[in-house]
């Protein structure tokens, strides 16, 4: 077998090759482009007020390797700064060494995945070395803040949420762990075929000394349009005293539901094997609250052992202080002359909870600071709201029709500047020319 045929390479080298040189490529265009921005800027900026002190030389990590380049450092006489105006104008801090698309995938990585190292480790696999460490990943996050949308409209009467609170381990602290106090609103039902969506789905976080339902209620009149004076409230939790509060403090603008799918696991937990088992189902299925009680009591005394009582006899007691949470919402509704057609029953509690579970549970534990942060990358991310960061602004879950248009004229010039920079910078193509490798990849030439 001759030396130099395509024996000679994998897929694997190939794609190697084309990589690394790709990252090469990256590298050079971007540089190119900053500094014939920076350039622009220079020609065209207010001579009066910003006075060139000098050019330095800064390095940028990206997604794609170190990128060197030289900016002008100006003083600005209005107000005695020094600035660069090609960090202000692209929006992002050169002299902090990260890329604003790093630093937005590095956390999006993290937000999404299992951990600041699983989303320092998978960005190493993709780039081919330790591009970012775990711990920058971390500070990054600490730093990042959720910026608020304008108020959405509500569309209906009504307004459902969904409450439940969320056990998170602590770490250097005499609590063992703290619950978190998380709320799901949405606006309704969305029905695709099988499929149901929730309508326009947000969440809030309780982080304060604020009462819950104080901050709550604040956070529905800066997410939404809502006015108390016209809106209903469903609330739907479990019996835990800070959210069955809701009934005093709403009174008569909001109908609290018991979570029925709190109510239907200690029903199981305690009757599975029992005669009254389907019985007690029924009651629960159908929203009759007495007819459940009296199911209830009448079990009283033909459980197994003393455990079960005492757990029946609680469950008899939570009930019985507000027996009407176990009636359809849609029937109060109802009578506030509101329509429900359309309108499903209550439960997605359990699902966002699993979310936030997902990400701050698994054995980990947190410090406070630590904690909240997580809990804001999460909200922006199901929410879809931009995070400011340290660097920029992180918007990859951002809807396309929400984020700015690149010029054209931008689009065209990069795309000119990566053919002239791939021109002659594979080795692999300058062999000779009847190589069955060397003709593929000359085909390549140009993209």
């Amino acid at each position: 077998m001759k030396k130099d045929t395509i024996q000679n390479l994998s897929f694997k080298q190939l794609e190697l090759i084309l990589w690394r040189n790709l990252q090469h490529t990256y590298s050079q265009v971007l540089a190119q482009l900053l500094e014939e921005l920076d350039k622009q800027i220079a020609e065209n900026r207010d001579r009066d007020r910003f006075r060139l002190h000098d050019t330095r030389t800064c390095t940028i990590t990206s997604l794609f390797g170190d990128i060197e380049i030289k900016r002008n450092y100006y003083h600005d006489r209005k107000t005695g700064k020094y600035v660069c105006l090609l960090d202000r104008i692209l929006e992002f801090k050169g002299a902090k060494g990260i890329s604003p698309l790093l630093e937005e995938t590095a956390m999006e990585f993290a937000i999404t995945g299992t951990s600041y190292r699983k989303a320092a480790d998978v960005l190493e696999d993709i780039v081919g070395y330790r591009v970012i460490s775990h711990e920058t990943i971390r500070k990054l996050l600490l730093e990042a803040t959720a910026i608020s949308k304008e108020p959405e409209p509500v569309h209906g009467q009504v307004l459902f949420v969904e409450v439940d609170g969320l056990y998170v381990k602590r770490q250097r602290q005499k609590q063992r762990g703290k619950e978190e106090k998380i709320a799901a609103v949405h606006q309704g039902w969305e029905v695709n075929g099988k499929r149901v969506k929730l309508k326009n789905k947000r969440h809030f976080v309780h982080n304060g000394k604020e009462p819950f339902w104080d901050a709550f209620e604040k956070f529905l009149t800066d997410t939404y349009d809502y006015d108390p004076a016209v809106h209903k409230l469903v609330i739907n939790g479990d019996g835990a005293a800070w959210i069955t509060a809701c009934r005093e403090y709403f009174g008569d603008r909001a109908f609290y539901t018991l979570d029925r799918y709190h109510v239907a696991r200690e029903i199981q937990r305690l009757f599975k094997r029992h005669p009254r088992y389907r019985a007690l189902r029924k009651a629960l299925a159908k929203n009759a609250p007495e007819k459940l009680l009296m199911e209830l009591n009448s079990a009283v005394g033909t459980l197994e052992d003393e455990s079960k009582e005492a757990q029946l006899e609680n469950l008899i007691k939570q009930l019985e202080k507000y027996p009407e949470a176990l009636r359809d919402y849609r029937d109060w509704l109802k009578e506030q002359g509101i329509d429900v057609k359309g309108f499903r029953s209550m439960g997605s509690a359990e699902a966002t909870m699993s979310v936030f579970a997902k990400r701050l549970k698994n054995g980990r534990s947190w410090v406070d600071k630590g904690v909240s942060a997580m809990m804001t990358g999460l909200v922006a991310h199901m929410d879809k709201l931009t995070l400011k960061t340290l660097f920029g602004r992180v918007e990859k879950w951002i809807e396309p029709s929400e984020e700015k248009k690149v010029p054209k004229r931008y689009v065209k010039k990069v795309s000119r500047m990566v053919k002239e920079a791939t021109r002659g910078n594979i080795p692999y193509l300058k062999r000779t020319i009847h190589l069955p490798v060397c003709s593929a990849l000359k085909a390549l030439k140009g993209f």
